[in-house]
């Protein structure tokens, strides 16, 4: 009977330890990052084609909705600079069936927004830099430097961006600039709205109601979770 008890009990402790520790071996945080494979948006971009269509040096911001499993579900691009609408238009099309690594948080797979800038050099040989983040001086310096994403759900309480209440009058594209700081634990600590294009329509409040309560896979600094404050324009999915 004691055997017997003692195998019960064997049994029970295997089967709340190898659960936990199943979930142990995933990392407390992962950001959505650009993977390897042909399914890439790095490996999808044809510089030599861009370069015929008169592509010249310049960039294009670009936001994405990447599910658990690392599936983009929707992207968009904005804040192109002139002369960039190739490049815009590349990476529009490539964002069909795009992967992404899967973004972790507190070591669970989650559905995050994840922030980029693509950046076109013409210039002996043509190729393209991605970065994700948005910061001017981050990029300048070609850090390995991943922004903050928003946790969608769970823990979170973000549910993706809302657009004010009564919506927009016409179709629009809209940008808010914001000053984002978030620790190394992924909560924020401010947020402020610095500009929104268009003005007066309230689409800085809506960020600012979207993100009460957020919960955000933190900033990434060489592989590493890192304190950040840095400037976020955030853009709302085109309008029909």
């Amino acid at each position: 009977m004691r055997s017997f008890l003692r195998f019960v009990g064997v049994l029970l402790f295997l089967g709340v330890v190898l659960p936990l520790s199943a979930q142990n071996k995933r990392p407390q945080f992962r950001p959505a990052v650009i993977g390897a494979g042909k399914d890439s948006l790095i490996n999808r971009i044809d510089s030599n084609d861009l370069l015929k269509k008169g592509q010249k040096d310049g960039a294009v911001m670009f936001c994405a909705l990447v599910a658990p499993n690392g599936d983009a579900t929707n992207a968009w691009t904005y804040r192109a600079m002139p002369g960039t609408e190739p490049l815009a238009q590349e990476l529009e099309r490539r964002f069909l069936n795009l992967k992404f690594t899967p973004p972790i948080y507190q070591y669970q797979p989650v559905s995050v927004l994840l922030f980029g800038t693509a950046i076109f050099s013409a210039a002996g040989t043509p190729h393209i830099q991605i970065f994700l983040n948005q910061d001017p001086d981050e990029i300048k310096a070609l850090h390995d430097f991943v922004a903050p994403q928003p946790v969608i759900g769970g823990d979170s309480k973000f549910h993706g961006l809302t657009l004010p209440e009564g919506g927009t009058p016409v179709p629009m594209k809209a940008v808010v600039d914001t000053r984002l700081k978030v620790d190394r634990n992924g909560e924020l600590k401010d947020l402020q709205v610095l500009n929104e294009e268009p003005p007066l329509l309230g689409f800085g409040a809506a960020i600012v109601a979207d993100f009460q309560g957020a919960k955000f896979i933190p900033a990434f600094r060489y592989g590493d979770p890192d304190d950040c404050d840095i400037p976020q324009p955030i853009c709302f999915p085109p309008t029909e």
